[in-house]
């Protein structure tokens, strides 16, 4: 790690500090469904190239993610992680860990797709059937809030970073969609 020859790719638009107050967070309760404004700030610190087994070499960014409720200014929600990018495959991998004791590993195929404005499109998923993209929990958020499913877009450049990102829950007896949108500037 450290290297000075580092291809970020897809994700150098990321480097660097983000603040946001536009964020909704749509979550299941056992009566209906919470609604929750947001702001946030998410950091992200190139850490330089990684080689797995002298064969790949992956660029990694770690992230720490804070997200504040606008009703209480309370933190609801802290996740740190990493972004990779395999330049070989065109490979954009995305690790997280949330103190729910759950954990993921989405990837996807980075196509060079842009937004009607311009921006960089990055997109990662992962279920609990791929063979690939996995979602790992403890007993108890398998037996009662299990994460089936995740999905992420982010849209970054021009100094903004957009992203919709939605988690299949099967929680309280039924299956649902938790999603989380904002659009953060870089500081």
């Amino acid at each position: 790690m450290g290297d000075s020859a580092v291809d970020y790719g897809p994700l150098a638009g990321l480097i660097g500090r983000w603040q946001g107050d536009k964020g909704v967070d749509i979550a299941p309760e056992p009566d209906g469904t919470e609604n929750n404004p947001y702001y946030e700030t998410i950091t992200y610190t190139d850490i330089g190239n990684a080689t797995n087994a002298g064969r790949q070499t992956l660029a990694v960014l770690h992230y720490q993610q804070i997200v504040h409720r606008k009703s209480d200014g309370n933190v609801f929600h802290h996740e740190n992680g990493y972004w990779m990018w395999d330049a070989a495959t065109s490979t954009v991998m995305h690790s997280l860990v949330i103190p729910r004791a759950v954990c993921v590993l989405a990837g996807g195929q980075y196509q060079g797709e842009t937004s009607a404005d311009g921006r960089v499109v990055i997109e990662v998923a992962a279920s609990l059937d791929s063979p690939d993209w996995r979602i790992l929990q403890s007993p108890f958020m398998r037996d009662n809030a299990r994460t089936s499913a995740f999905r992420q877009r982010f849209e970054v450049g021009d100094g903004r970073l957009s992203f919709s990102q939605t988690t299949v829950l099967e929680i309280y007896g039924k299956t649902v969609d938790h999603t989380d949108d904002n659009e953060l500037t870089r500081t």
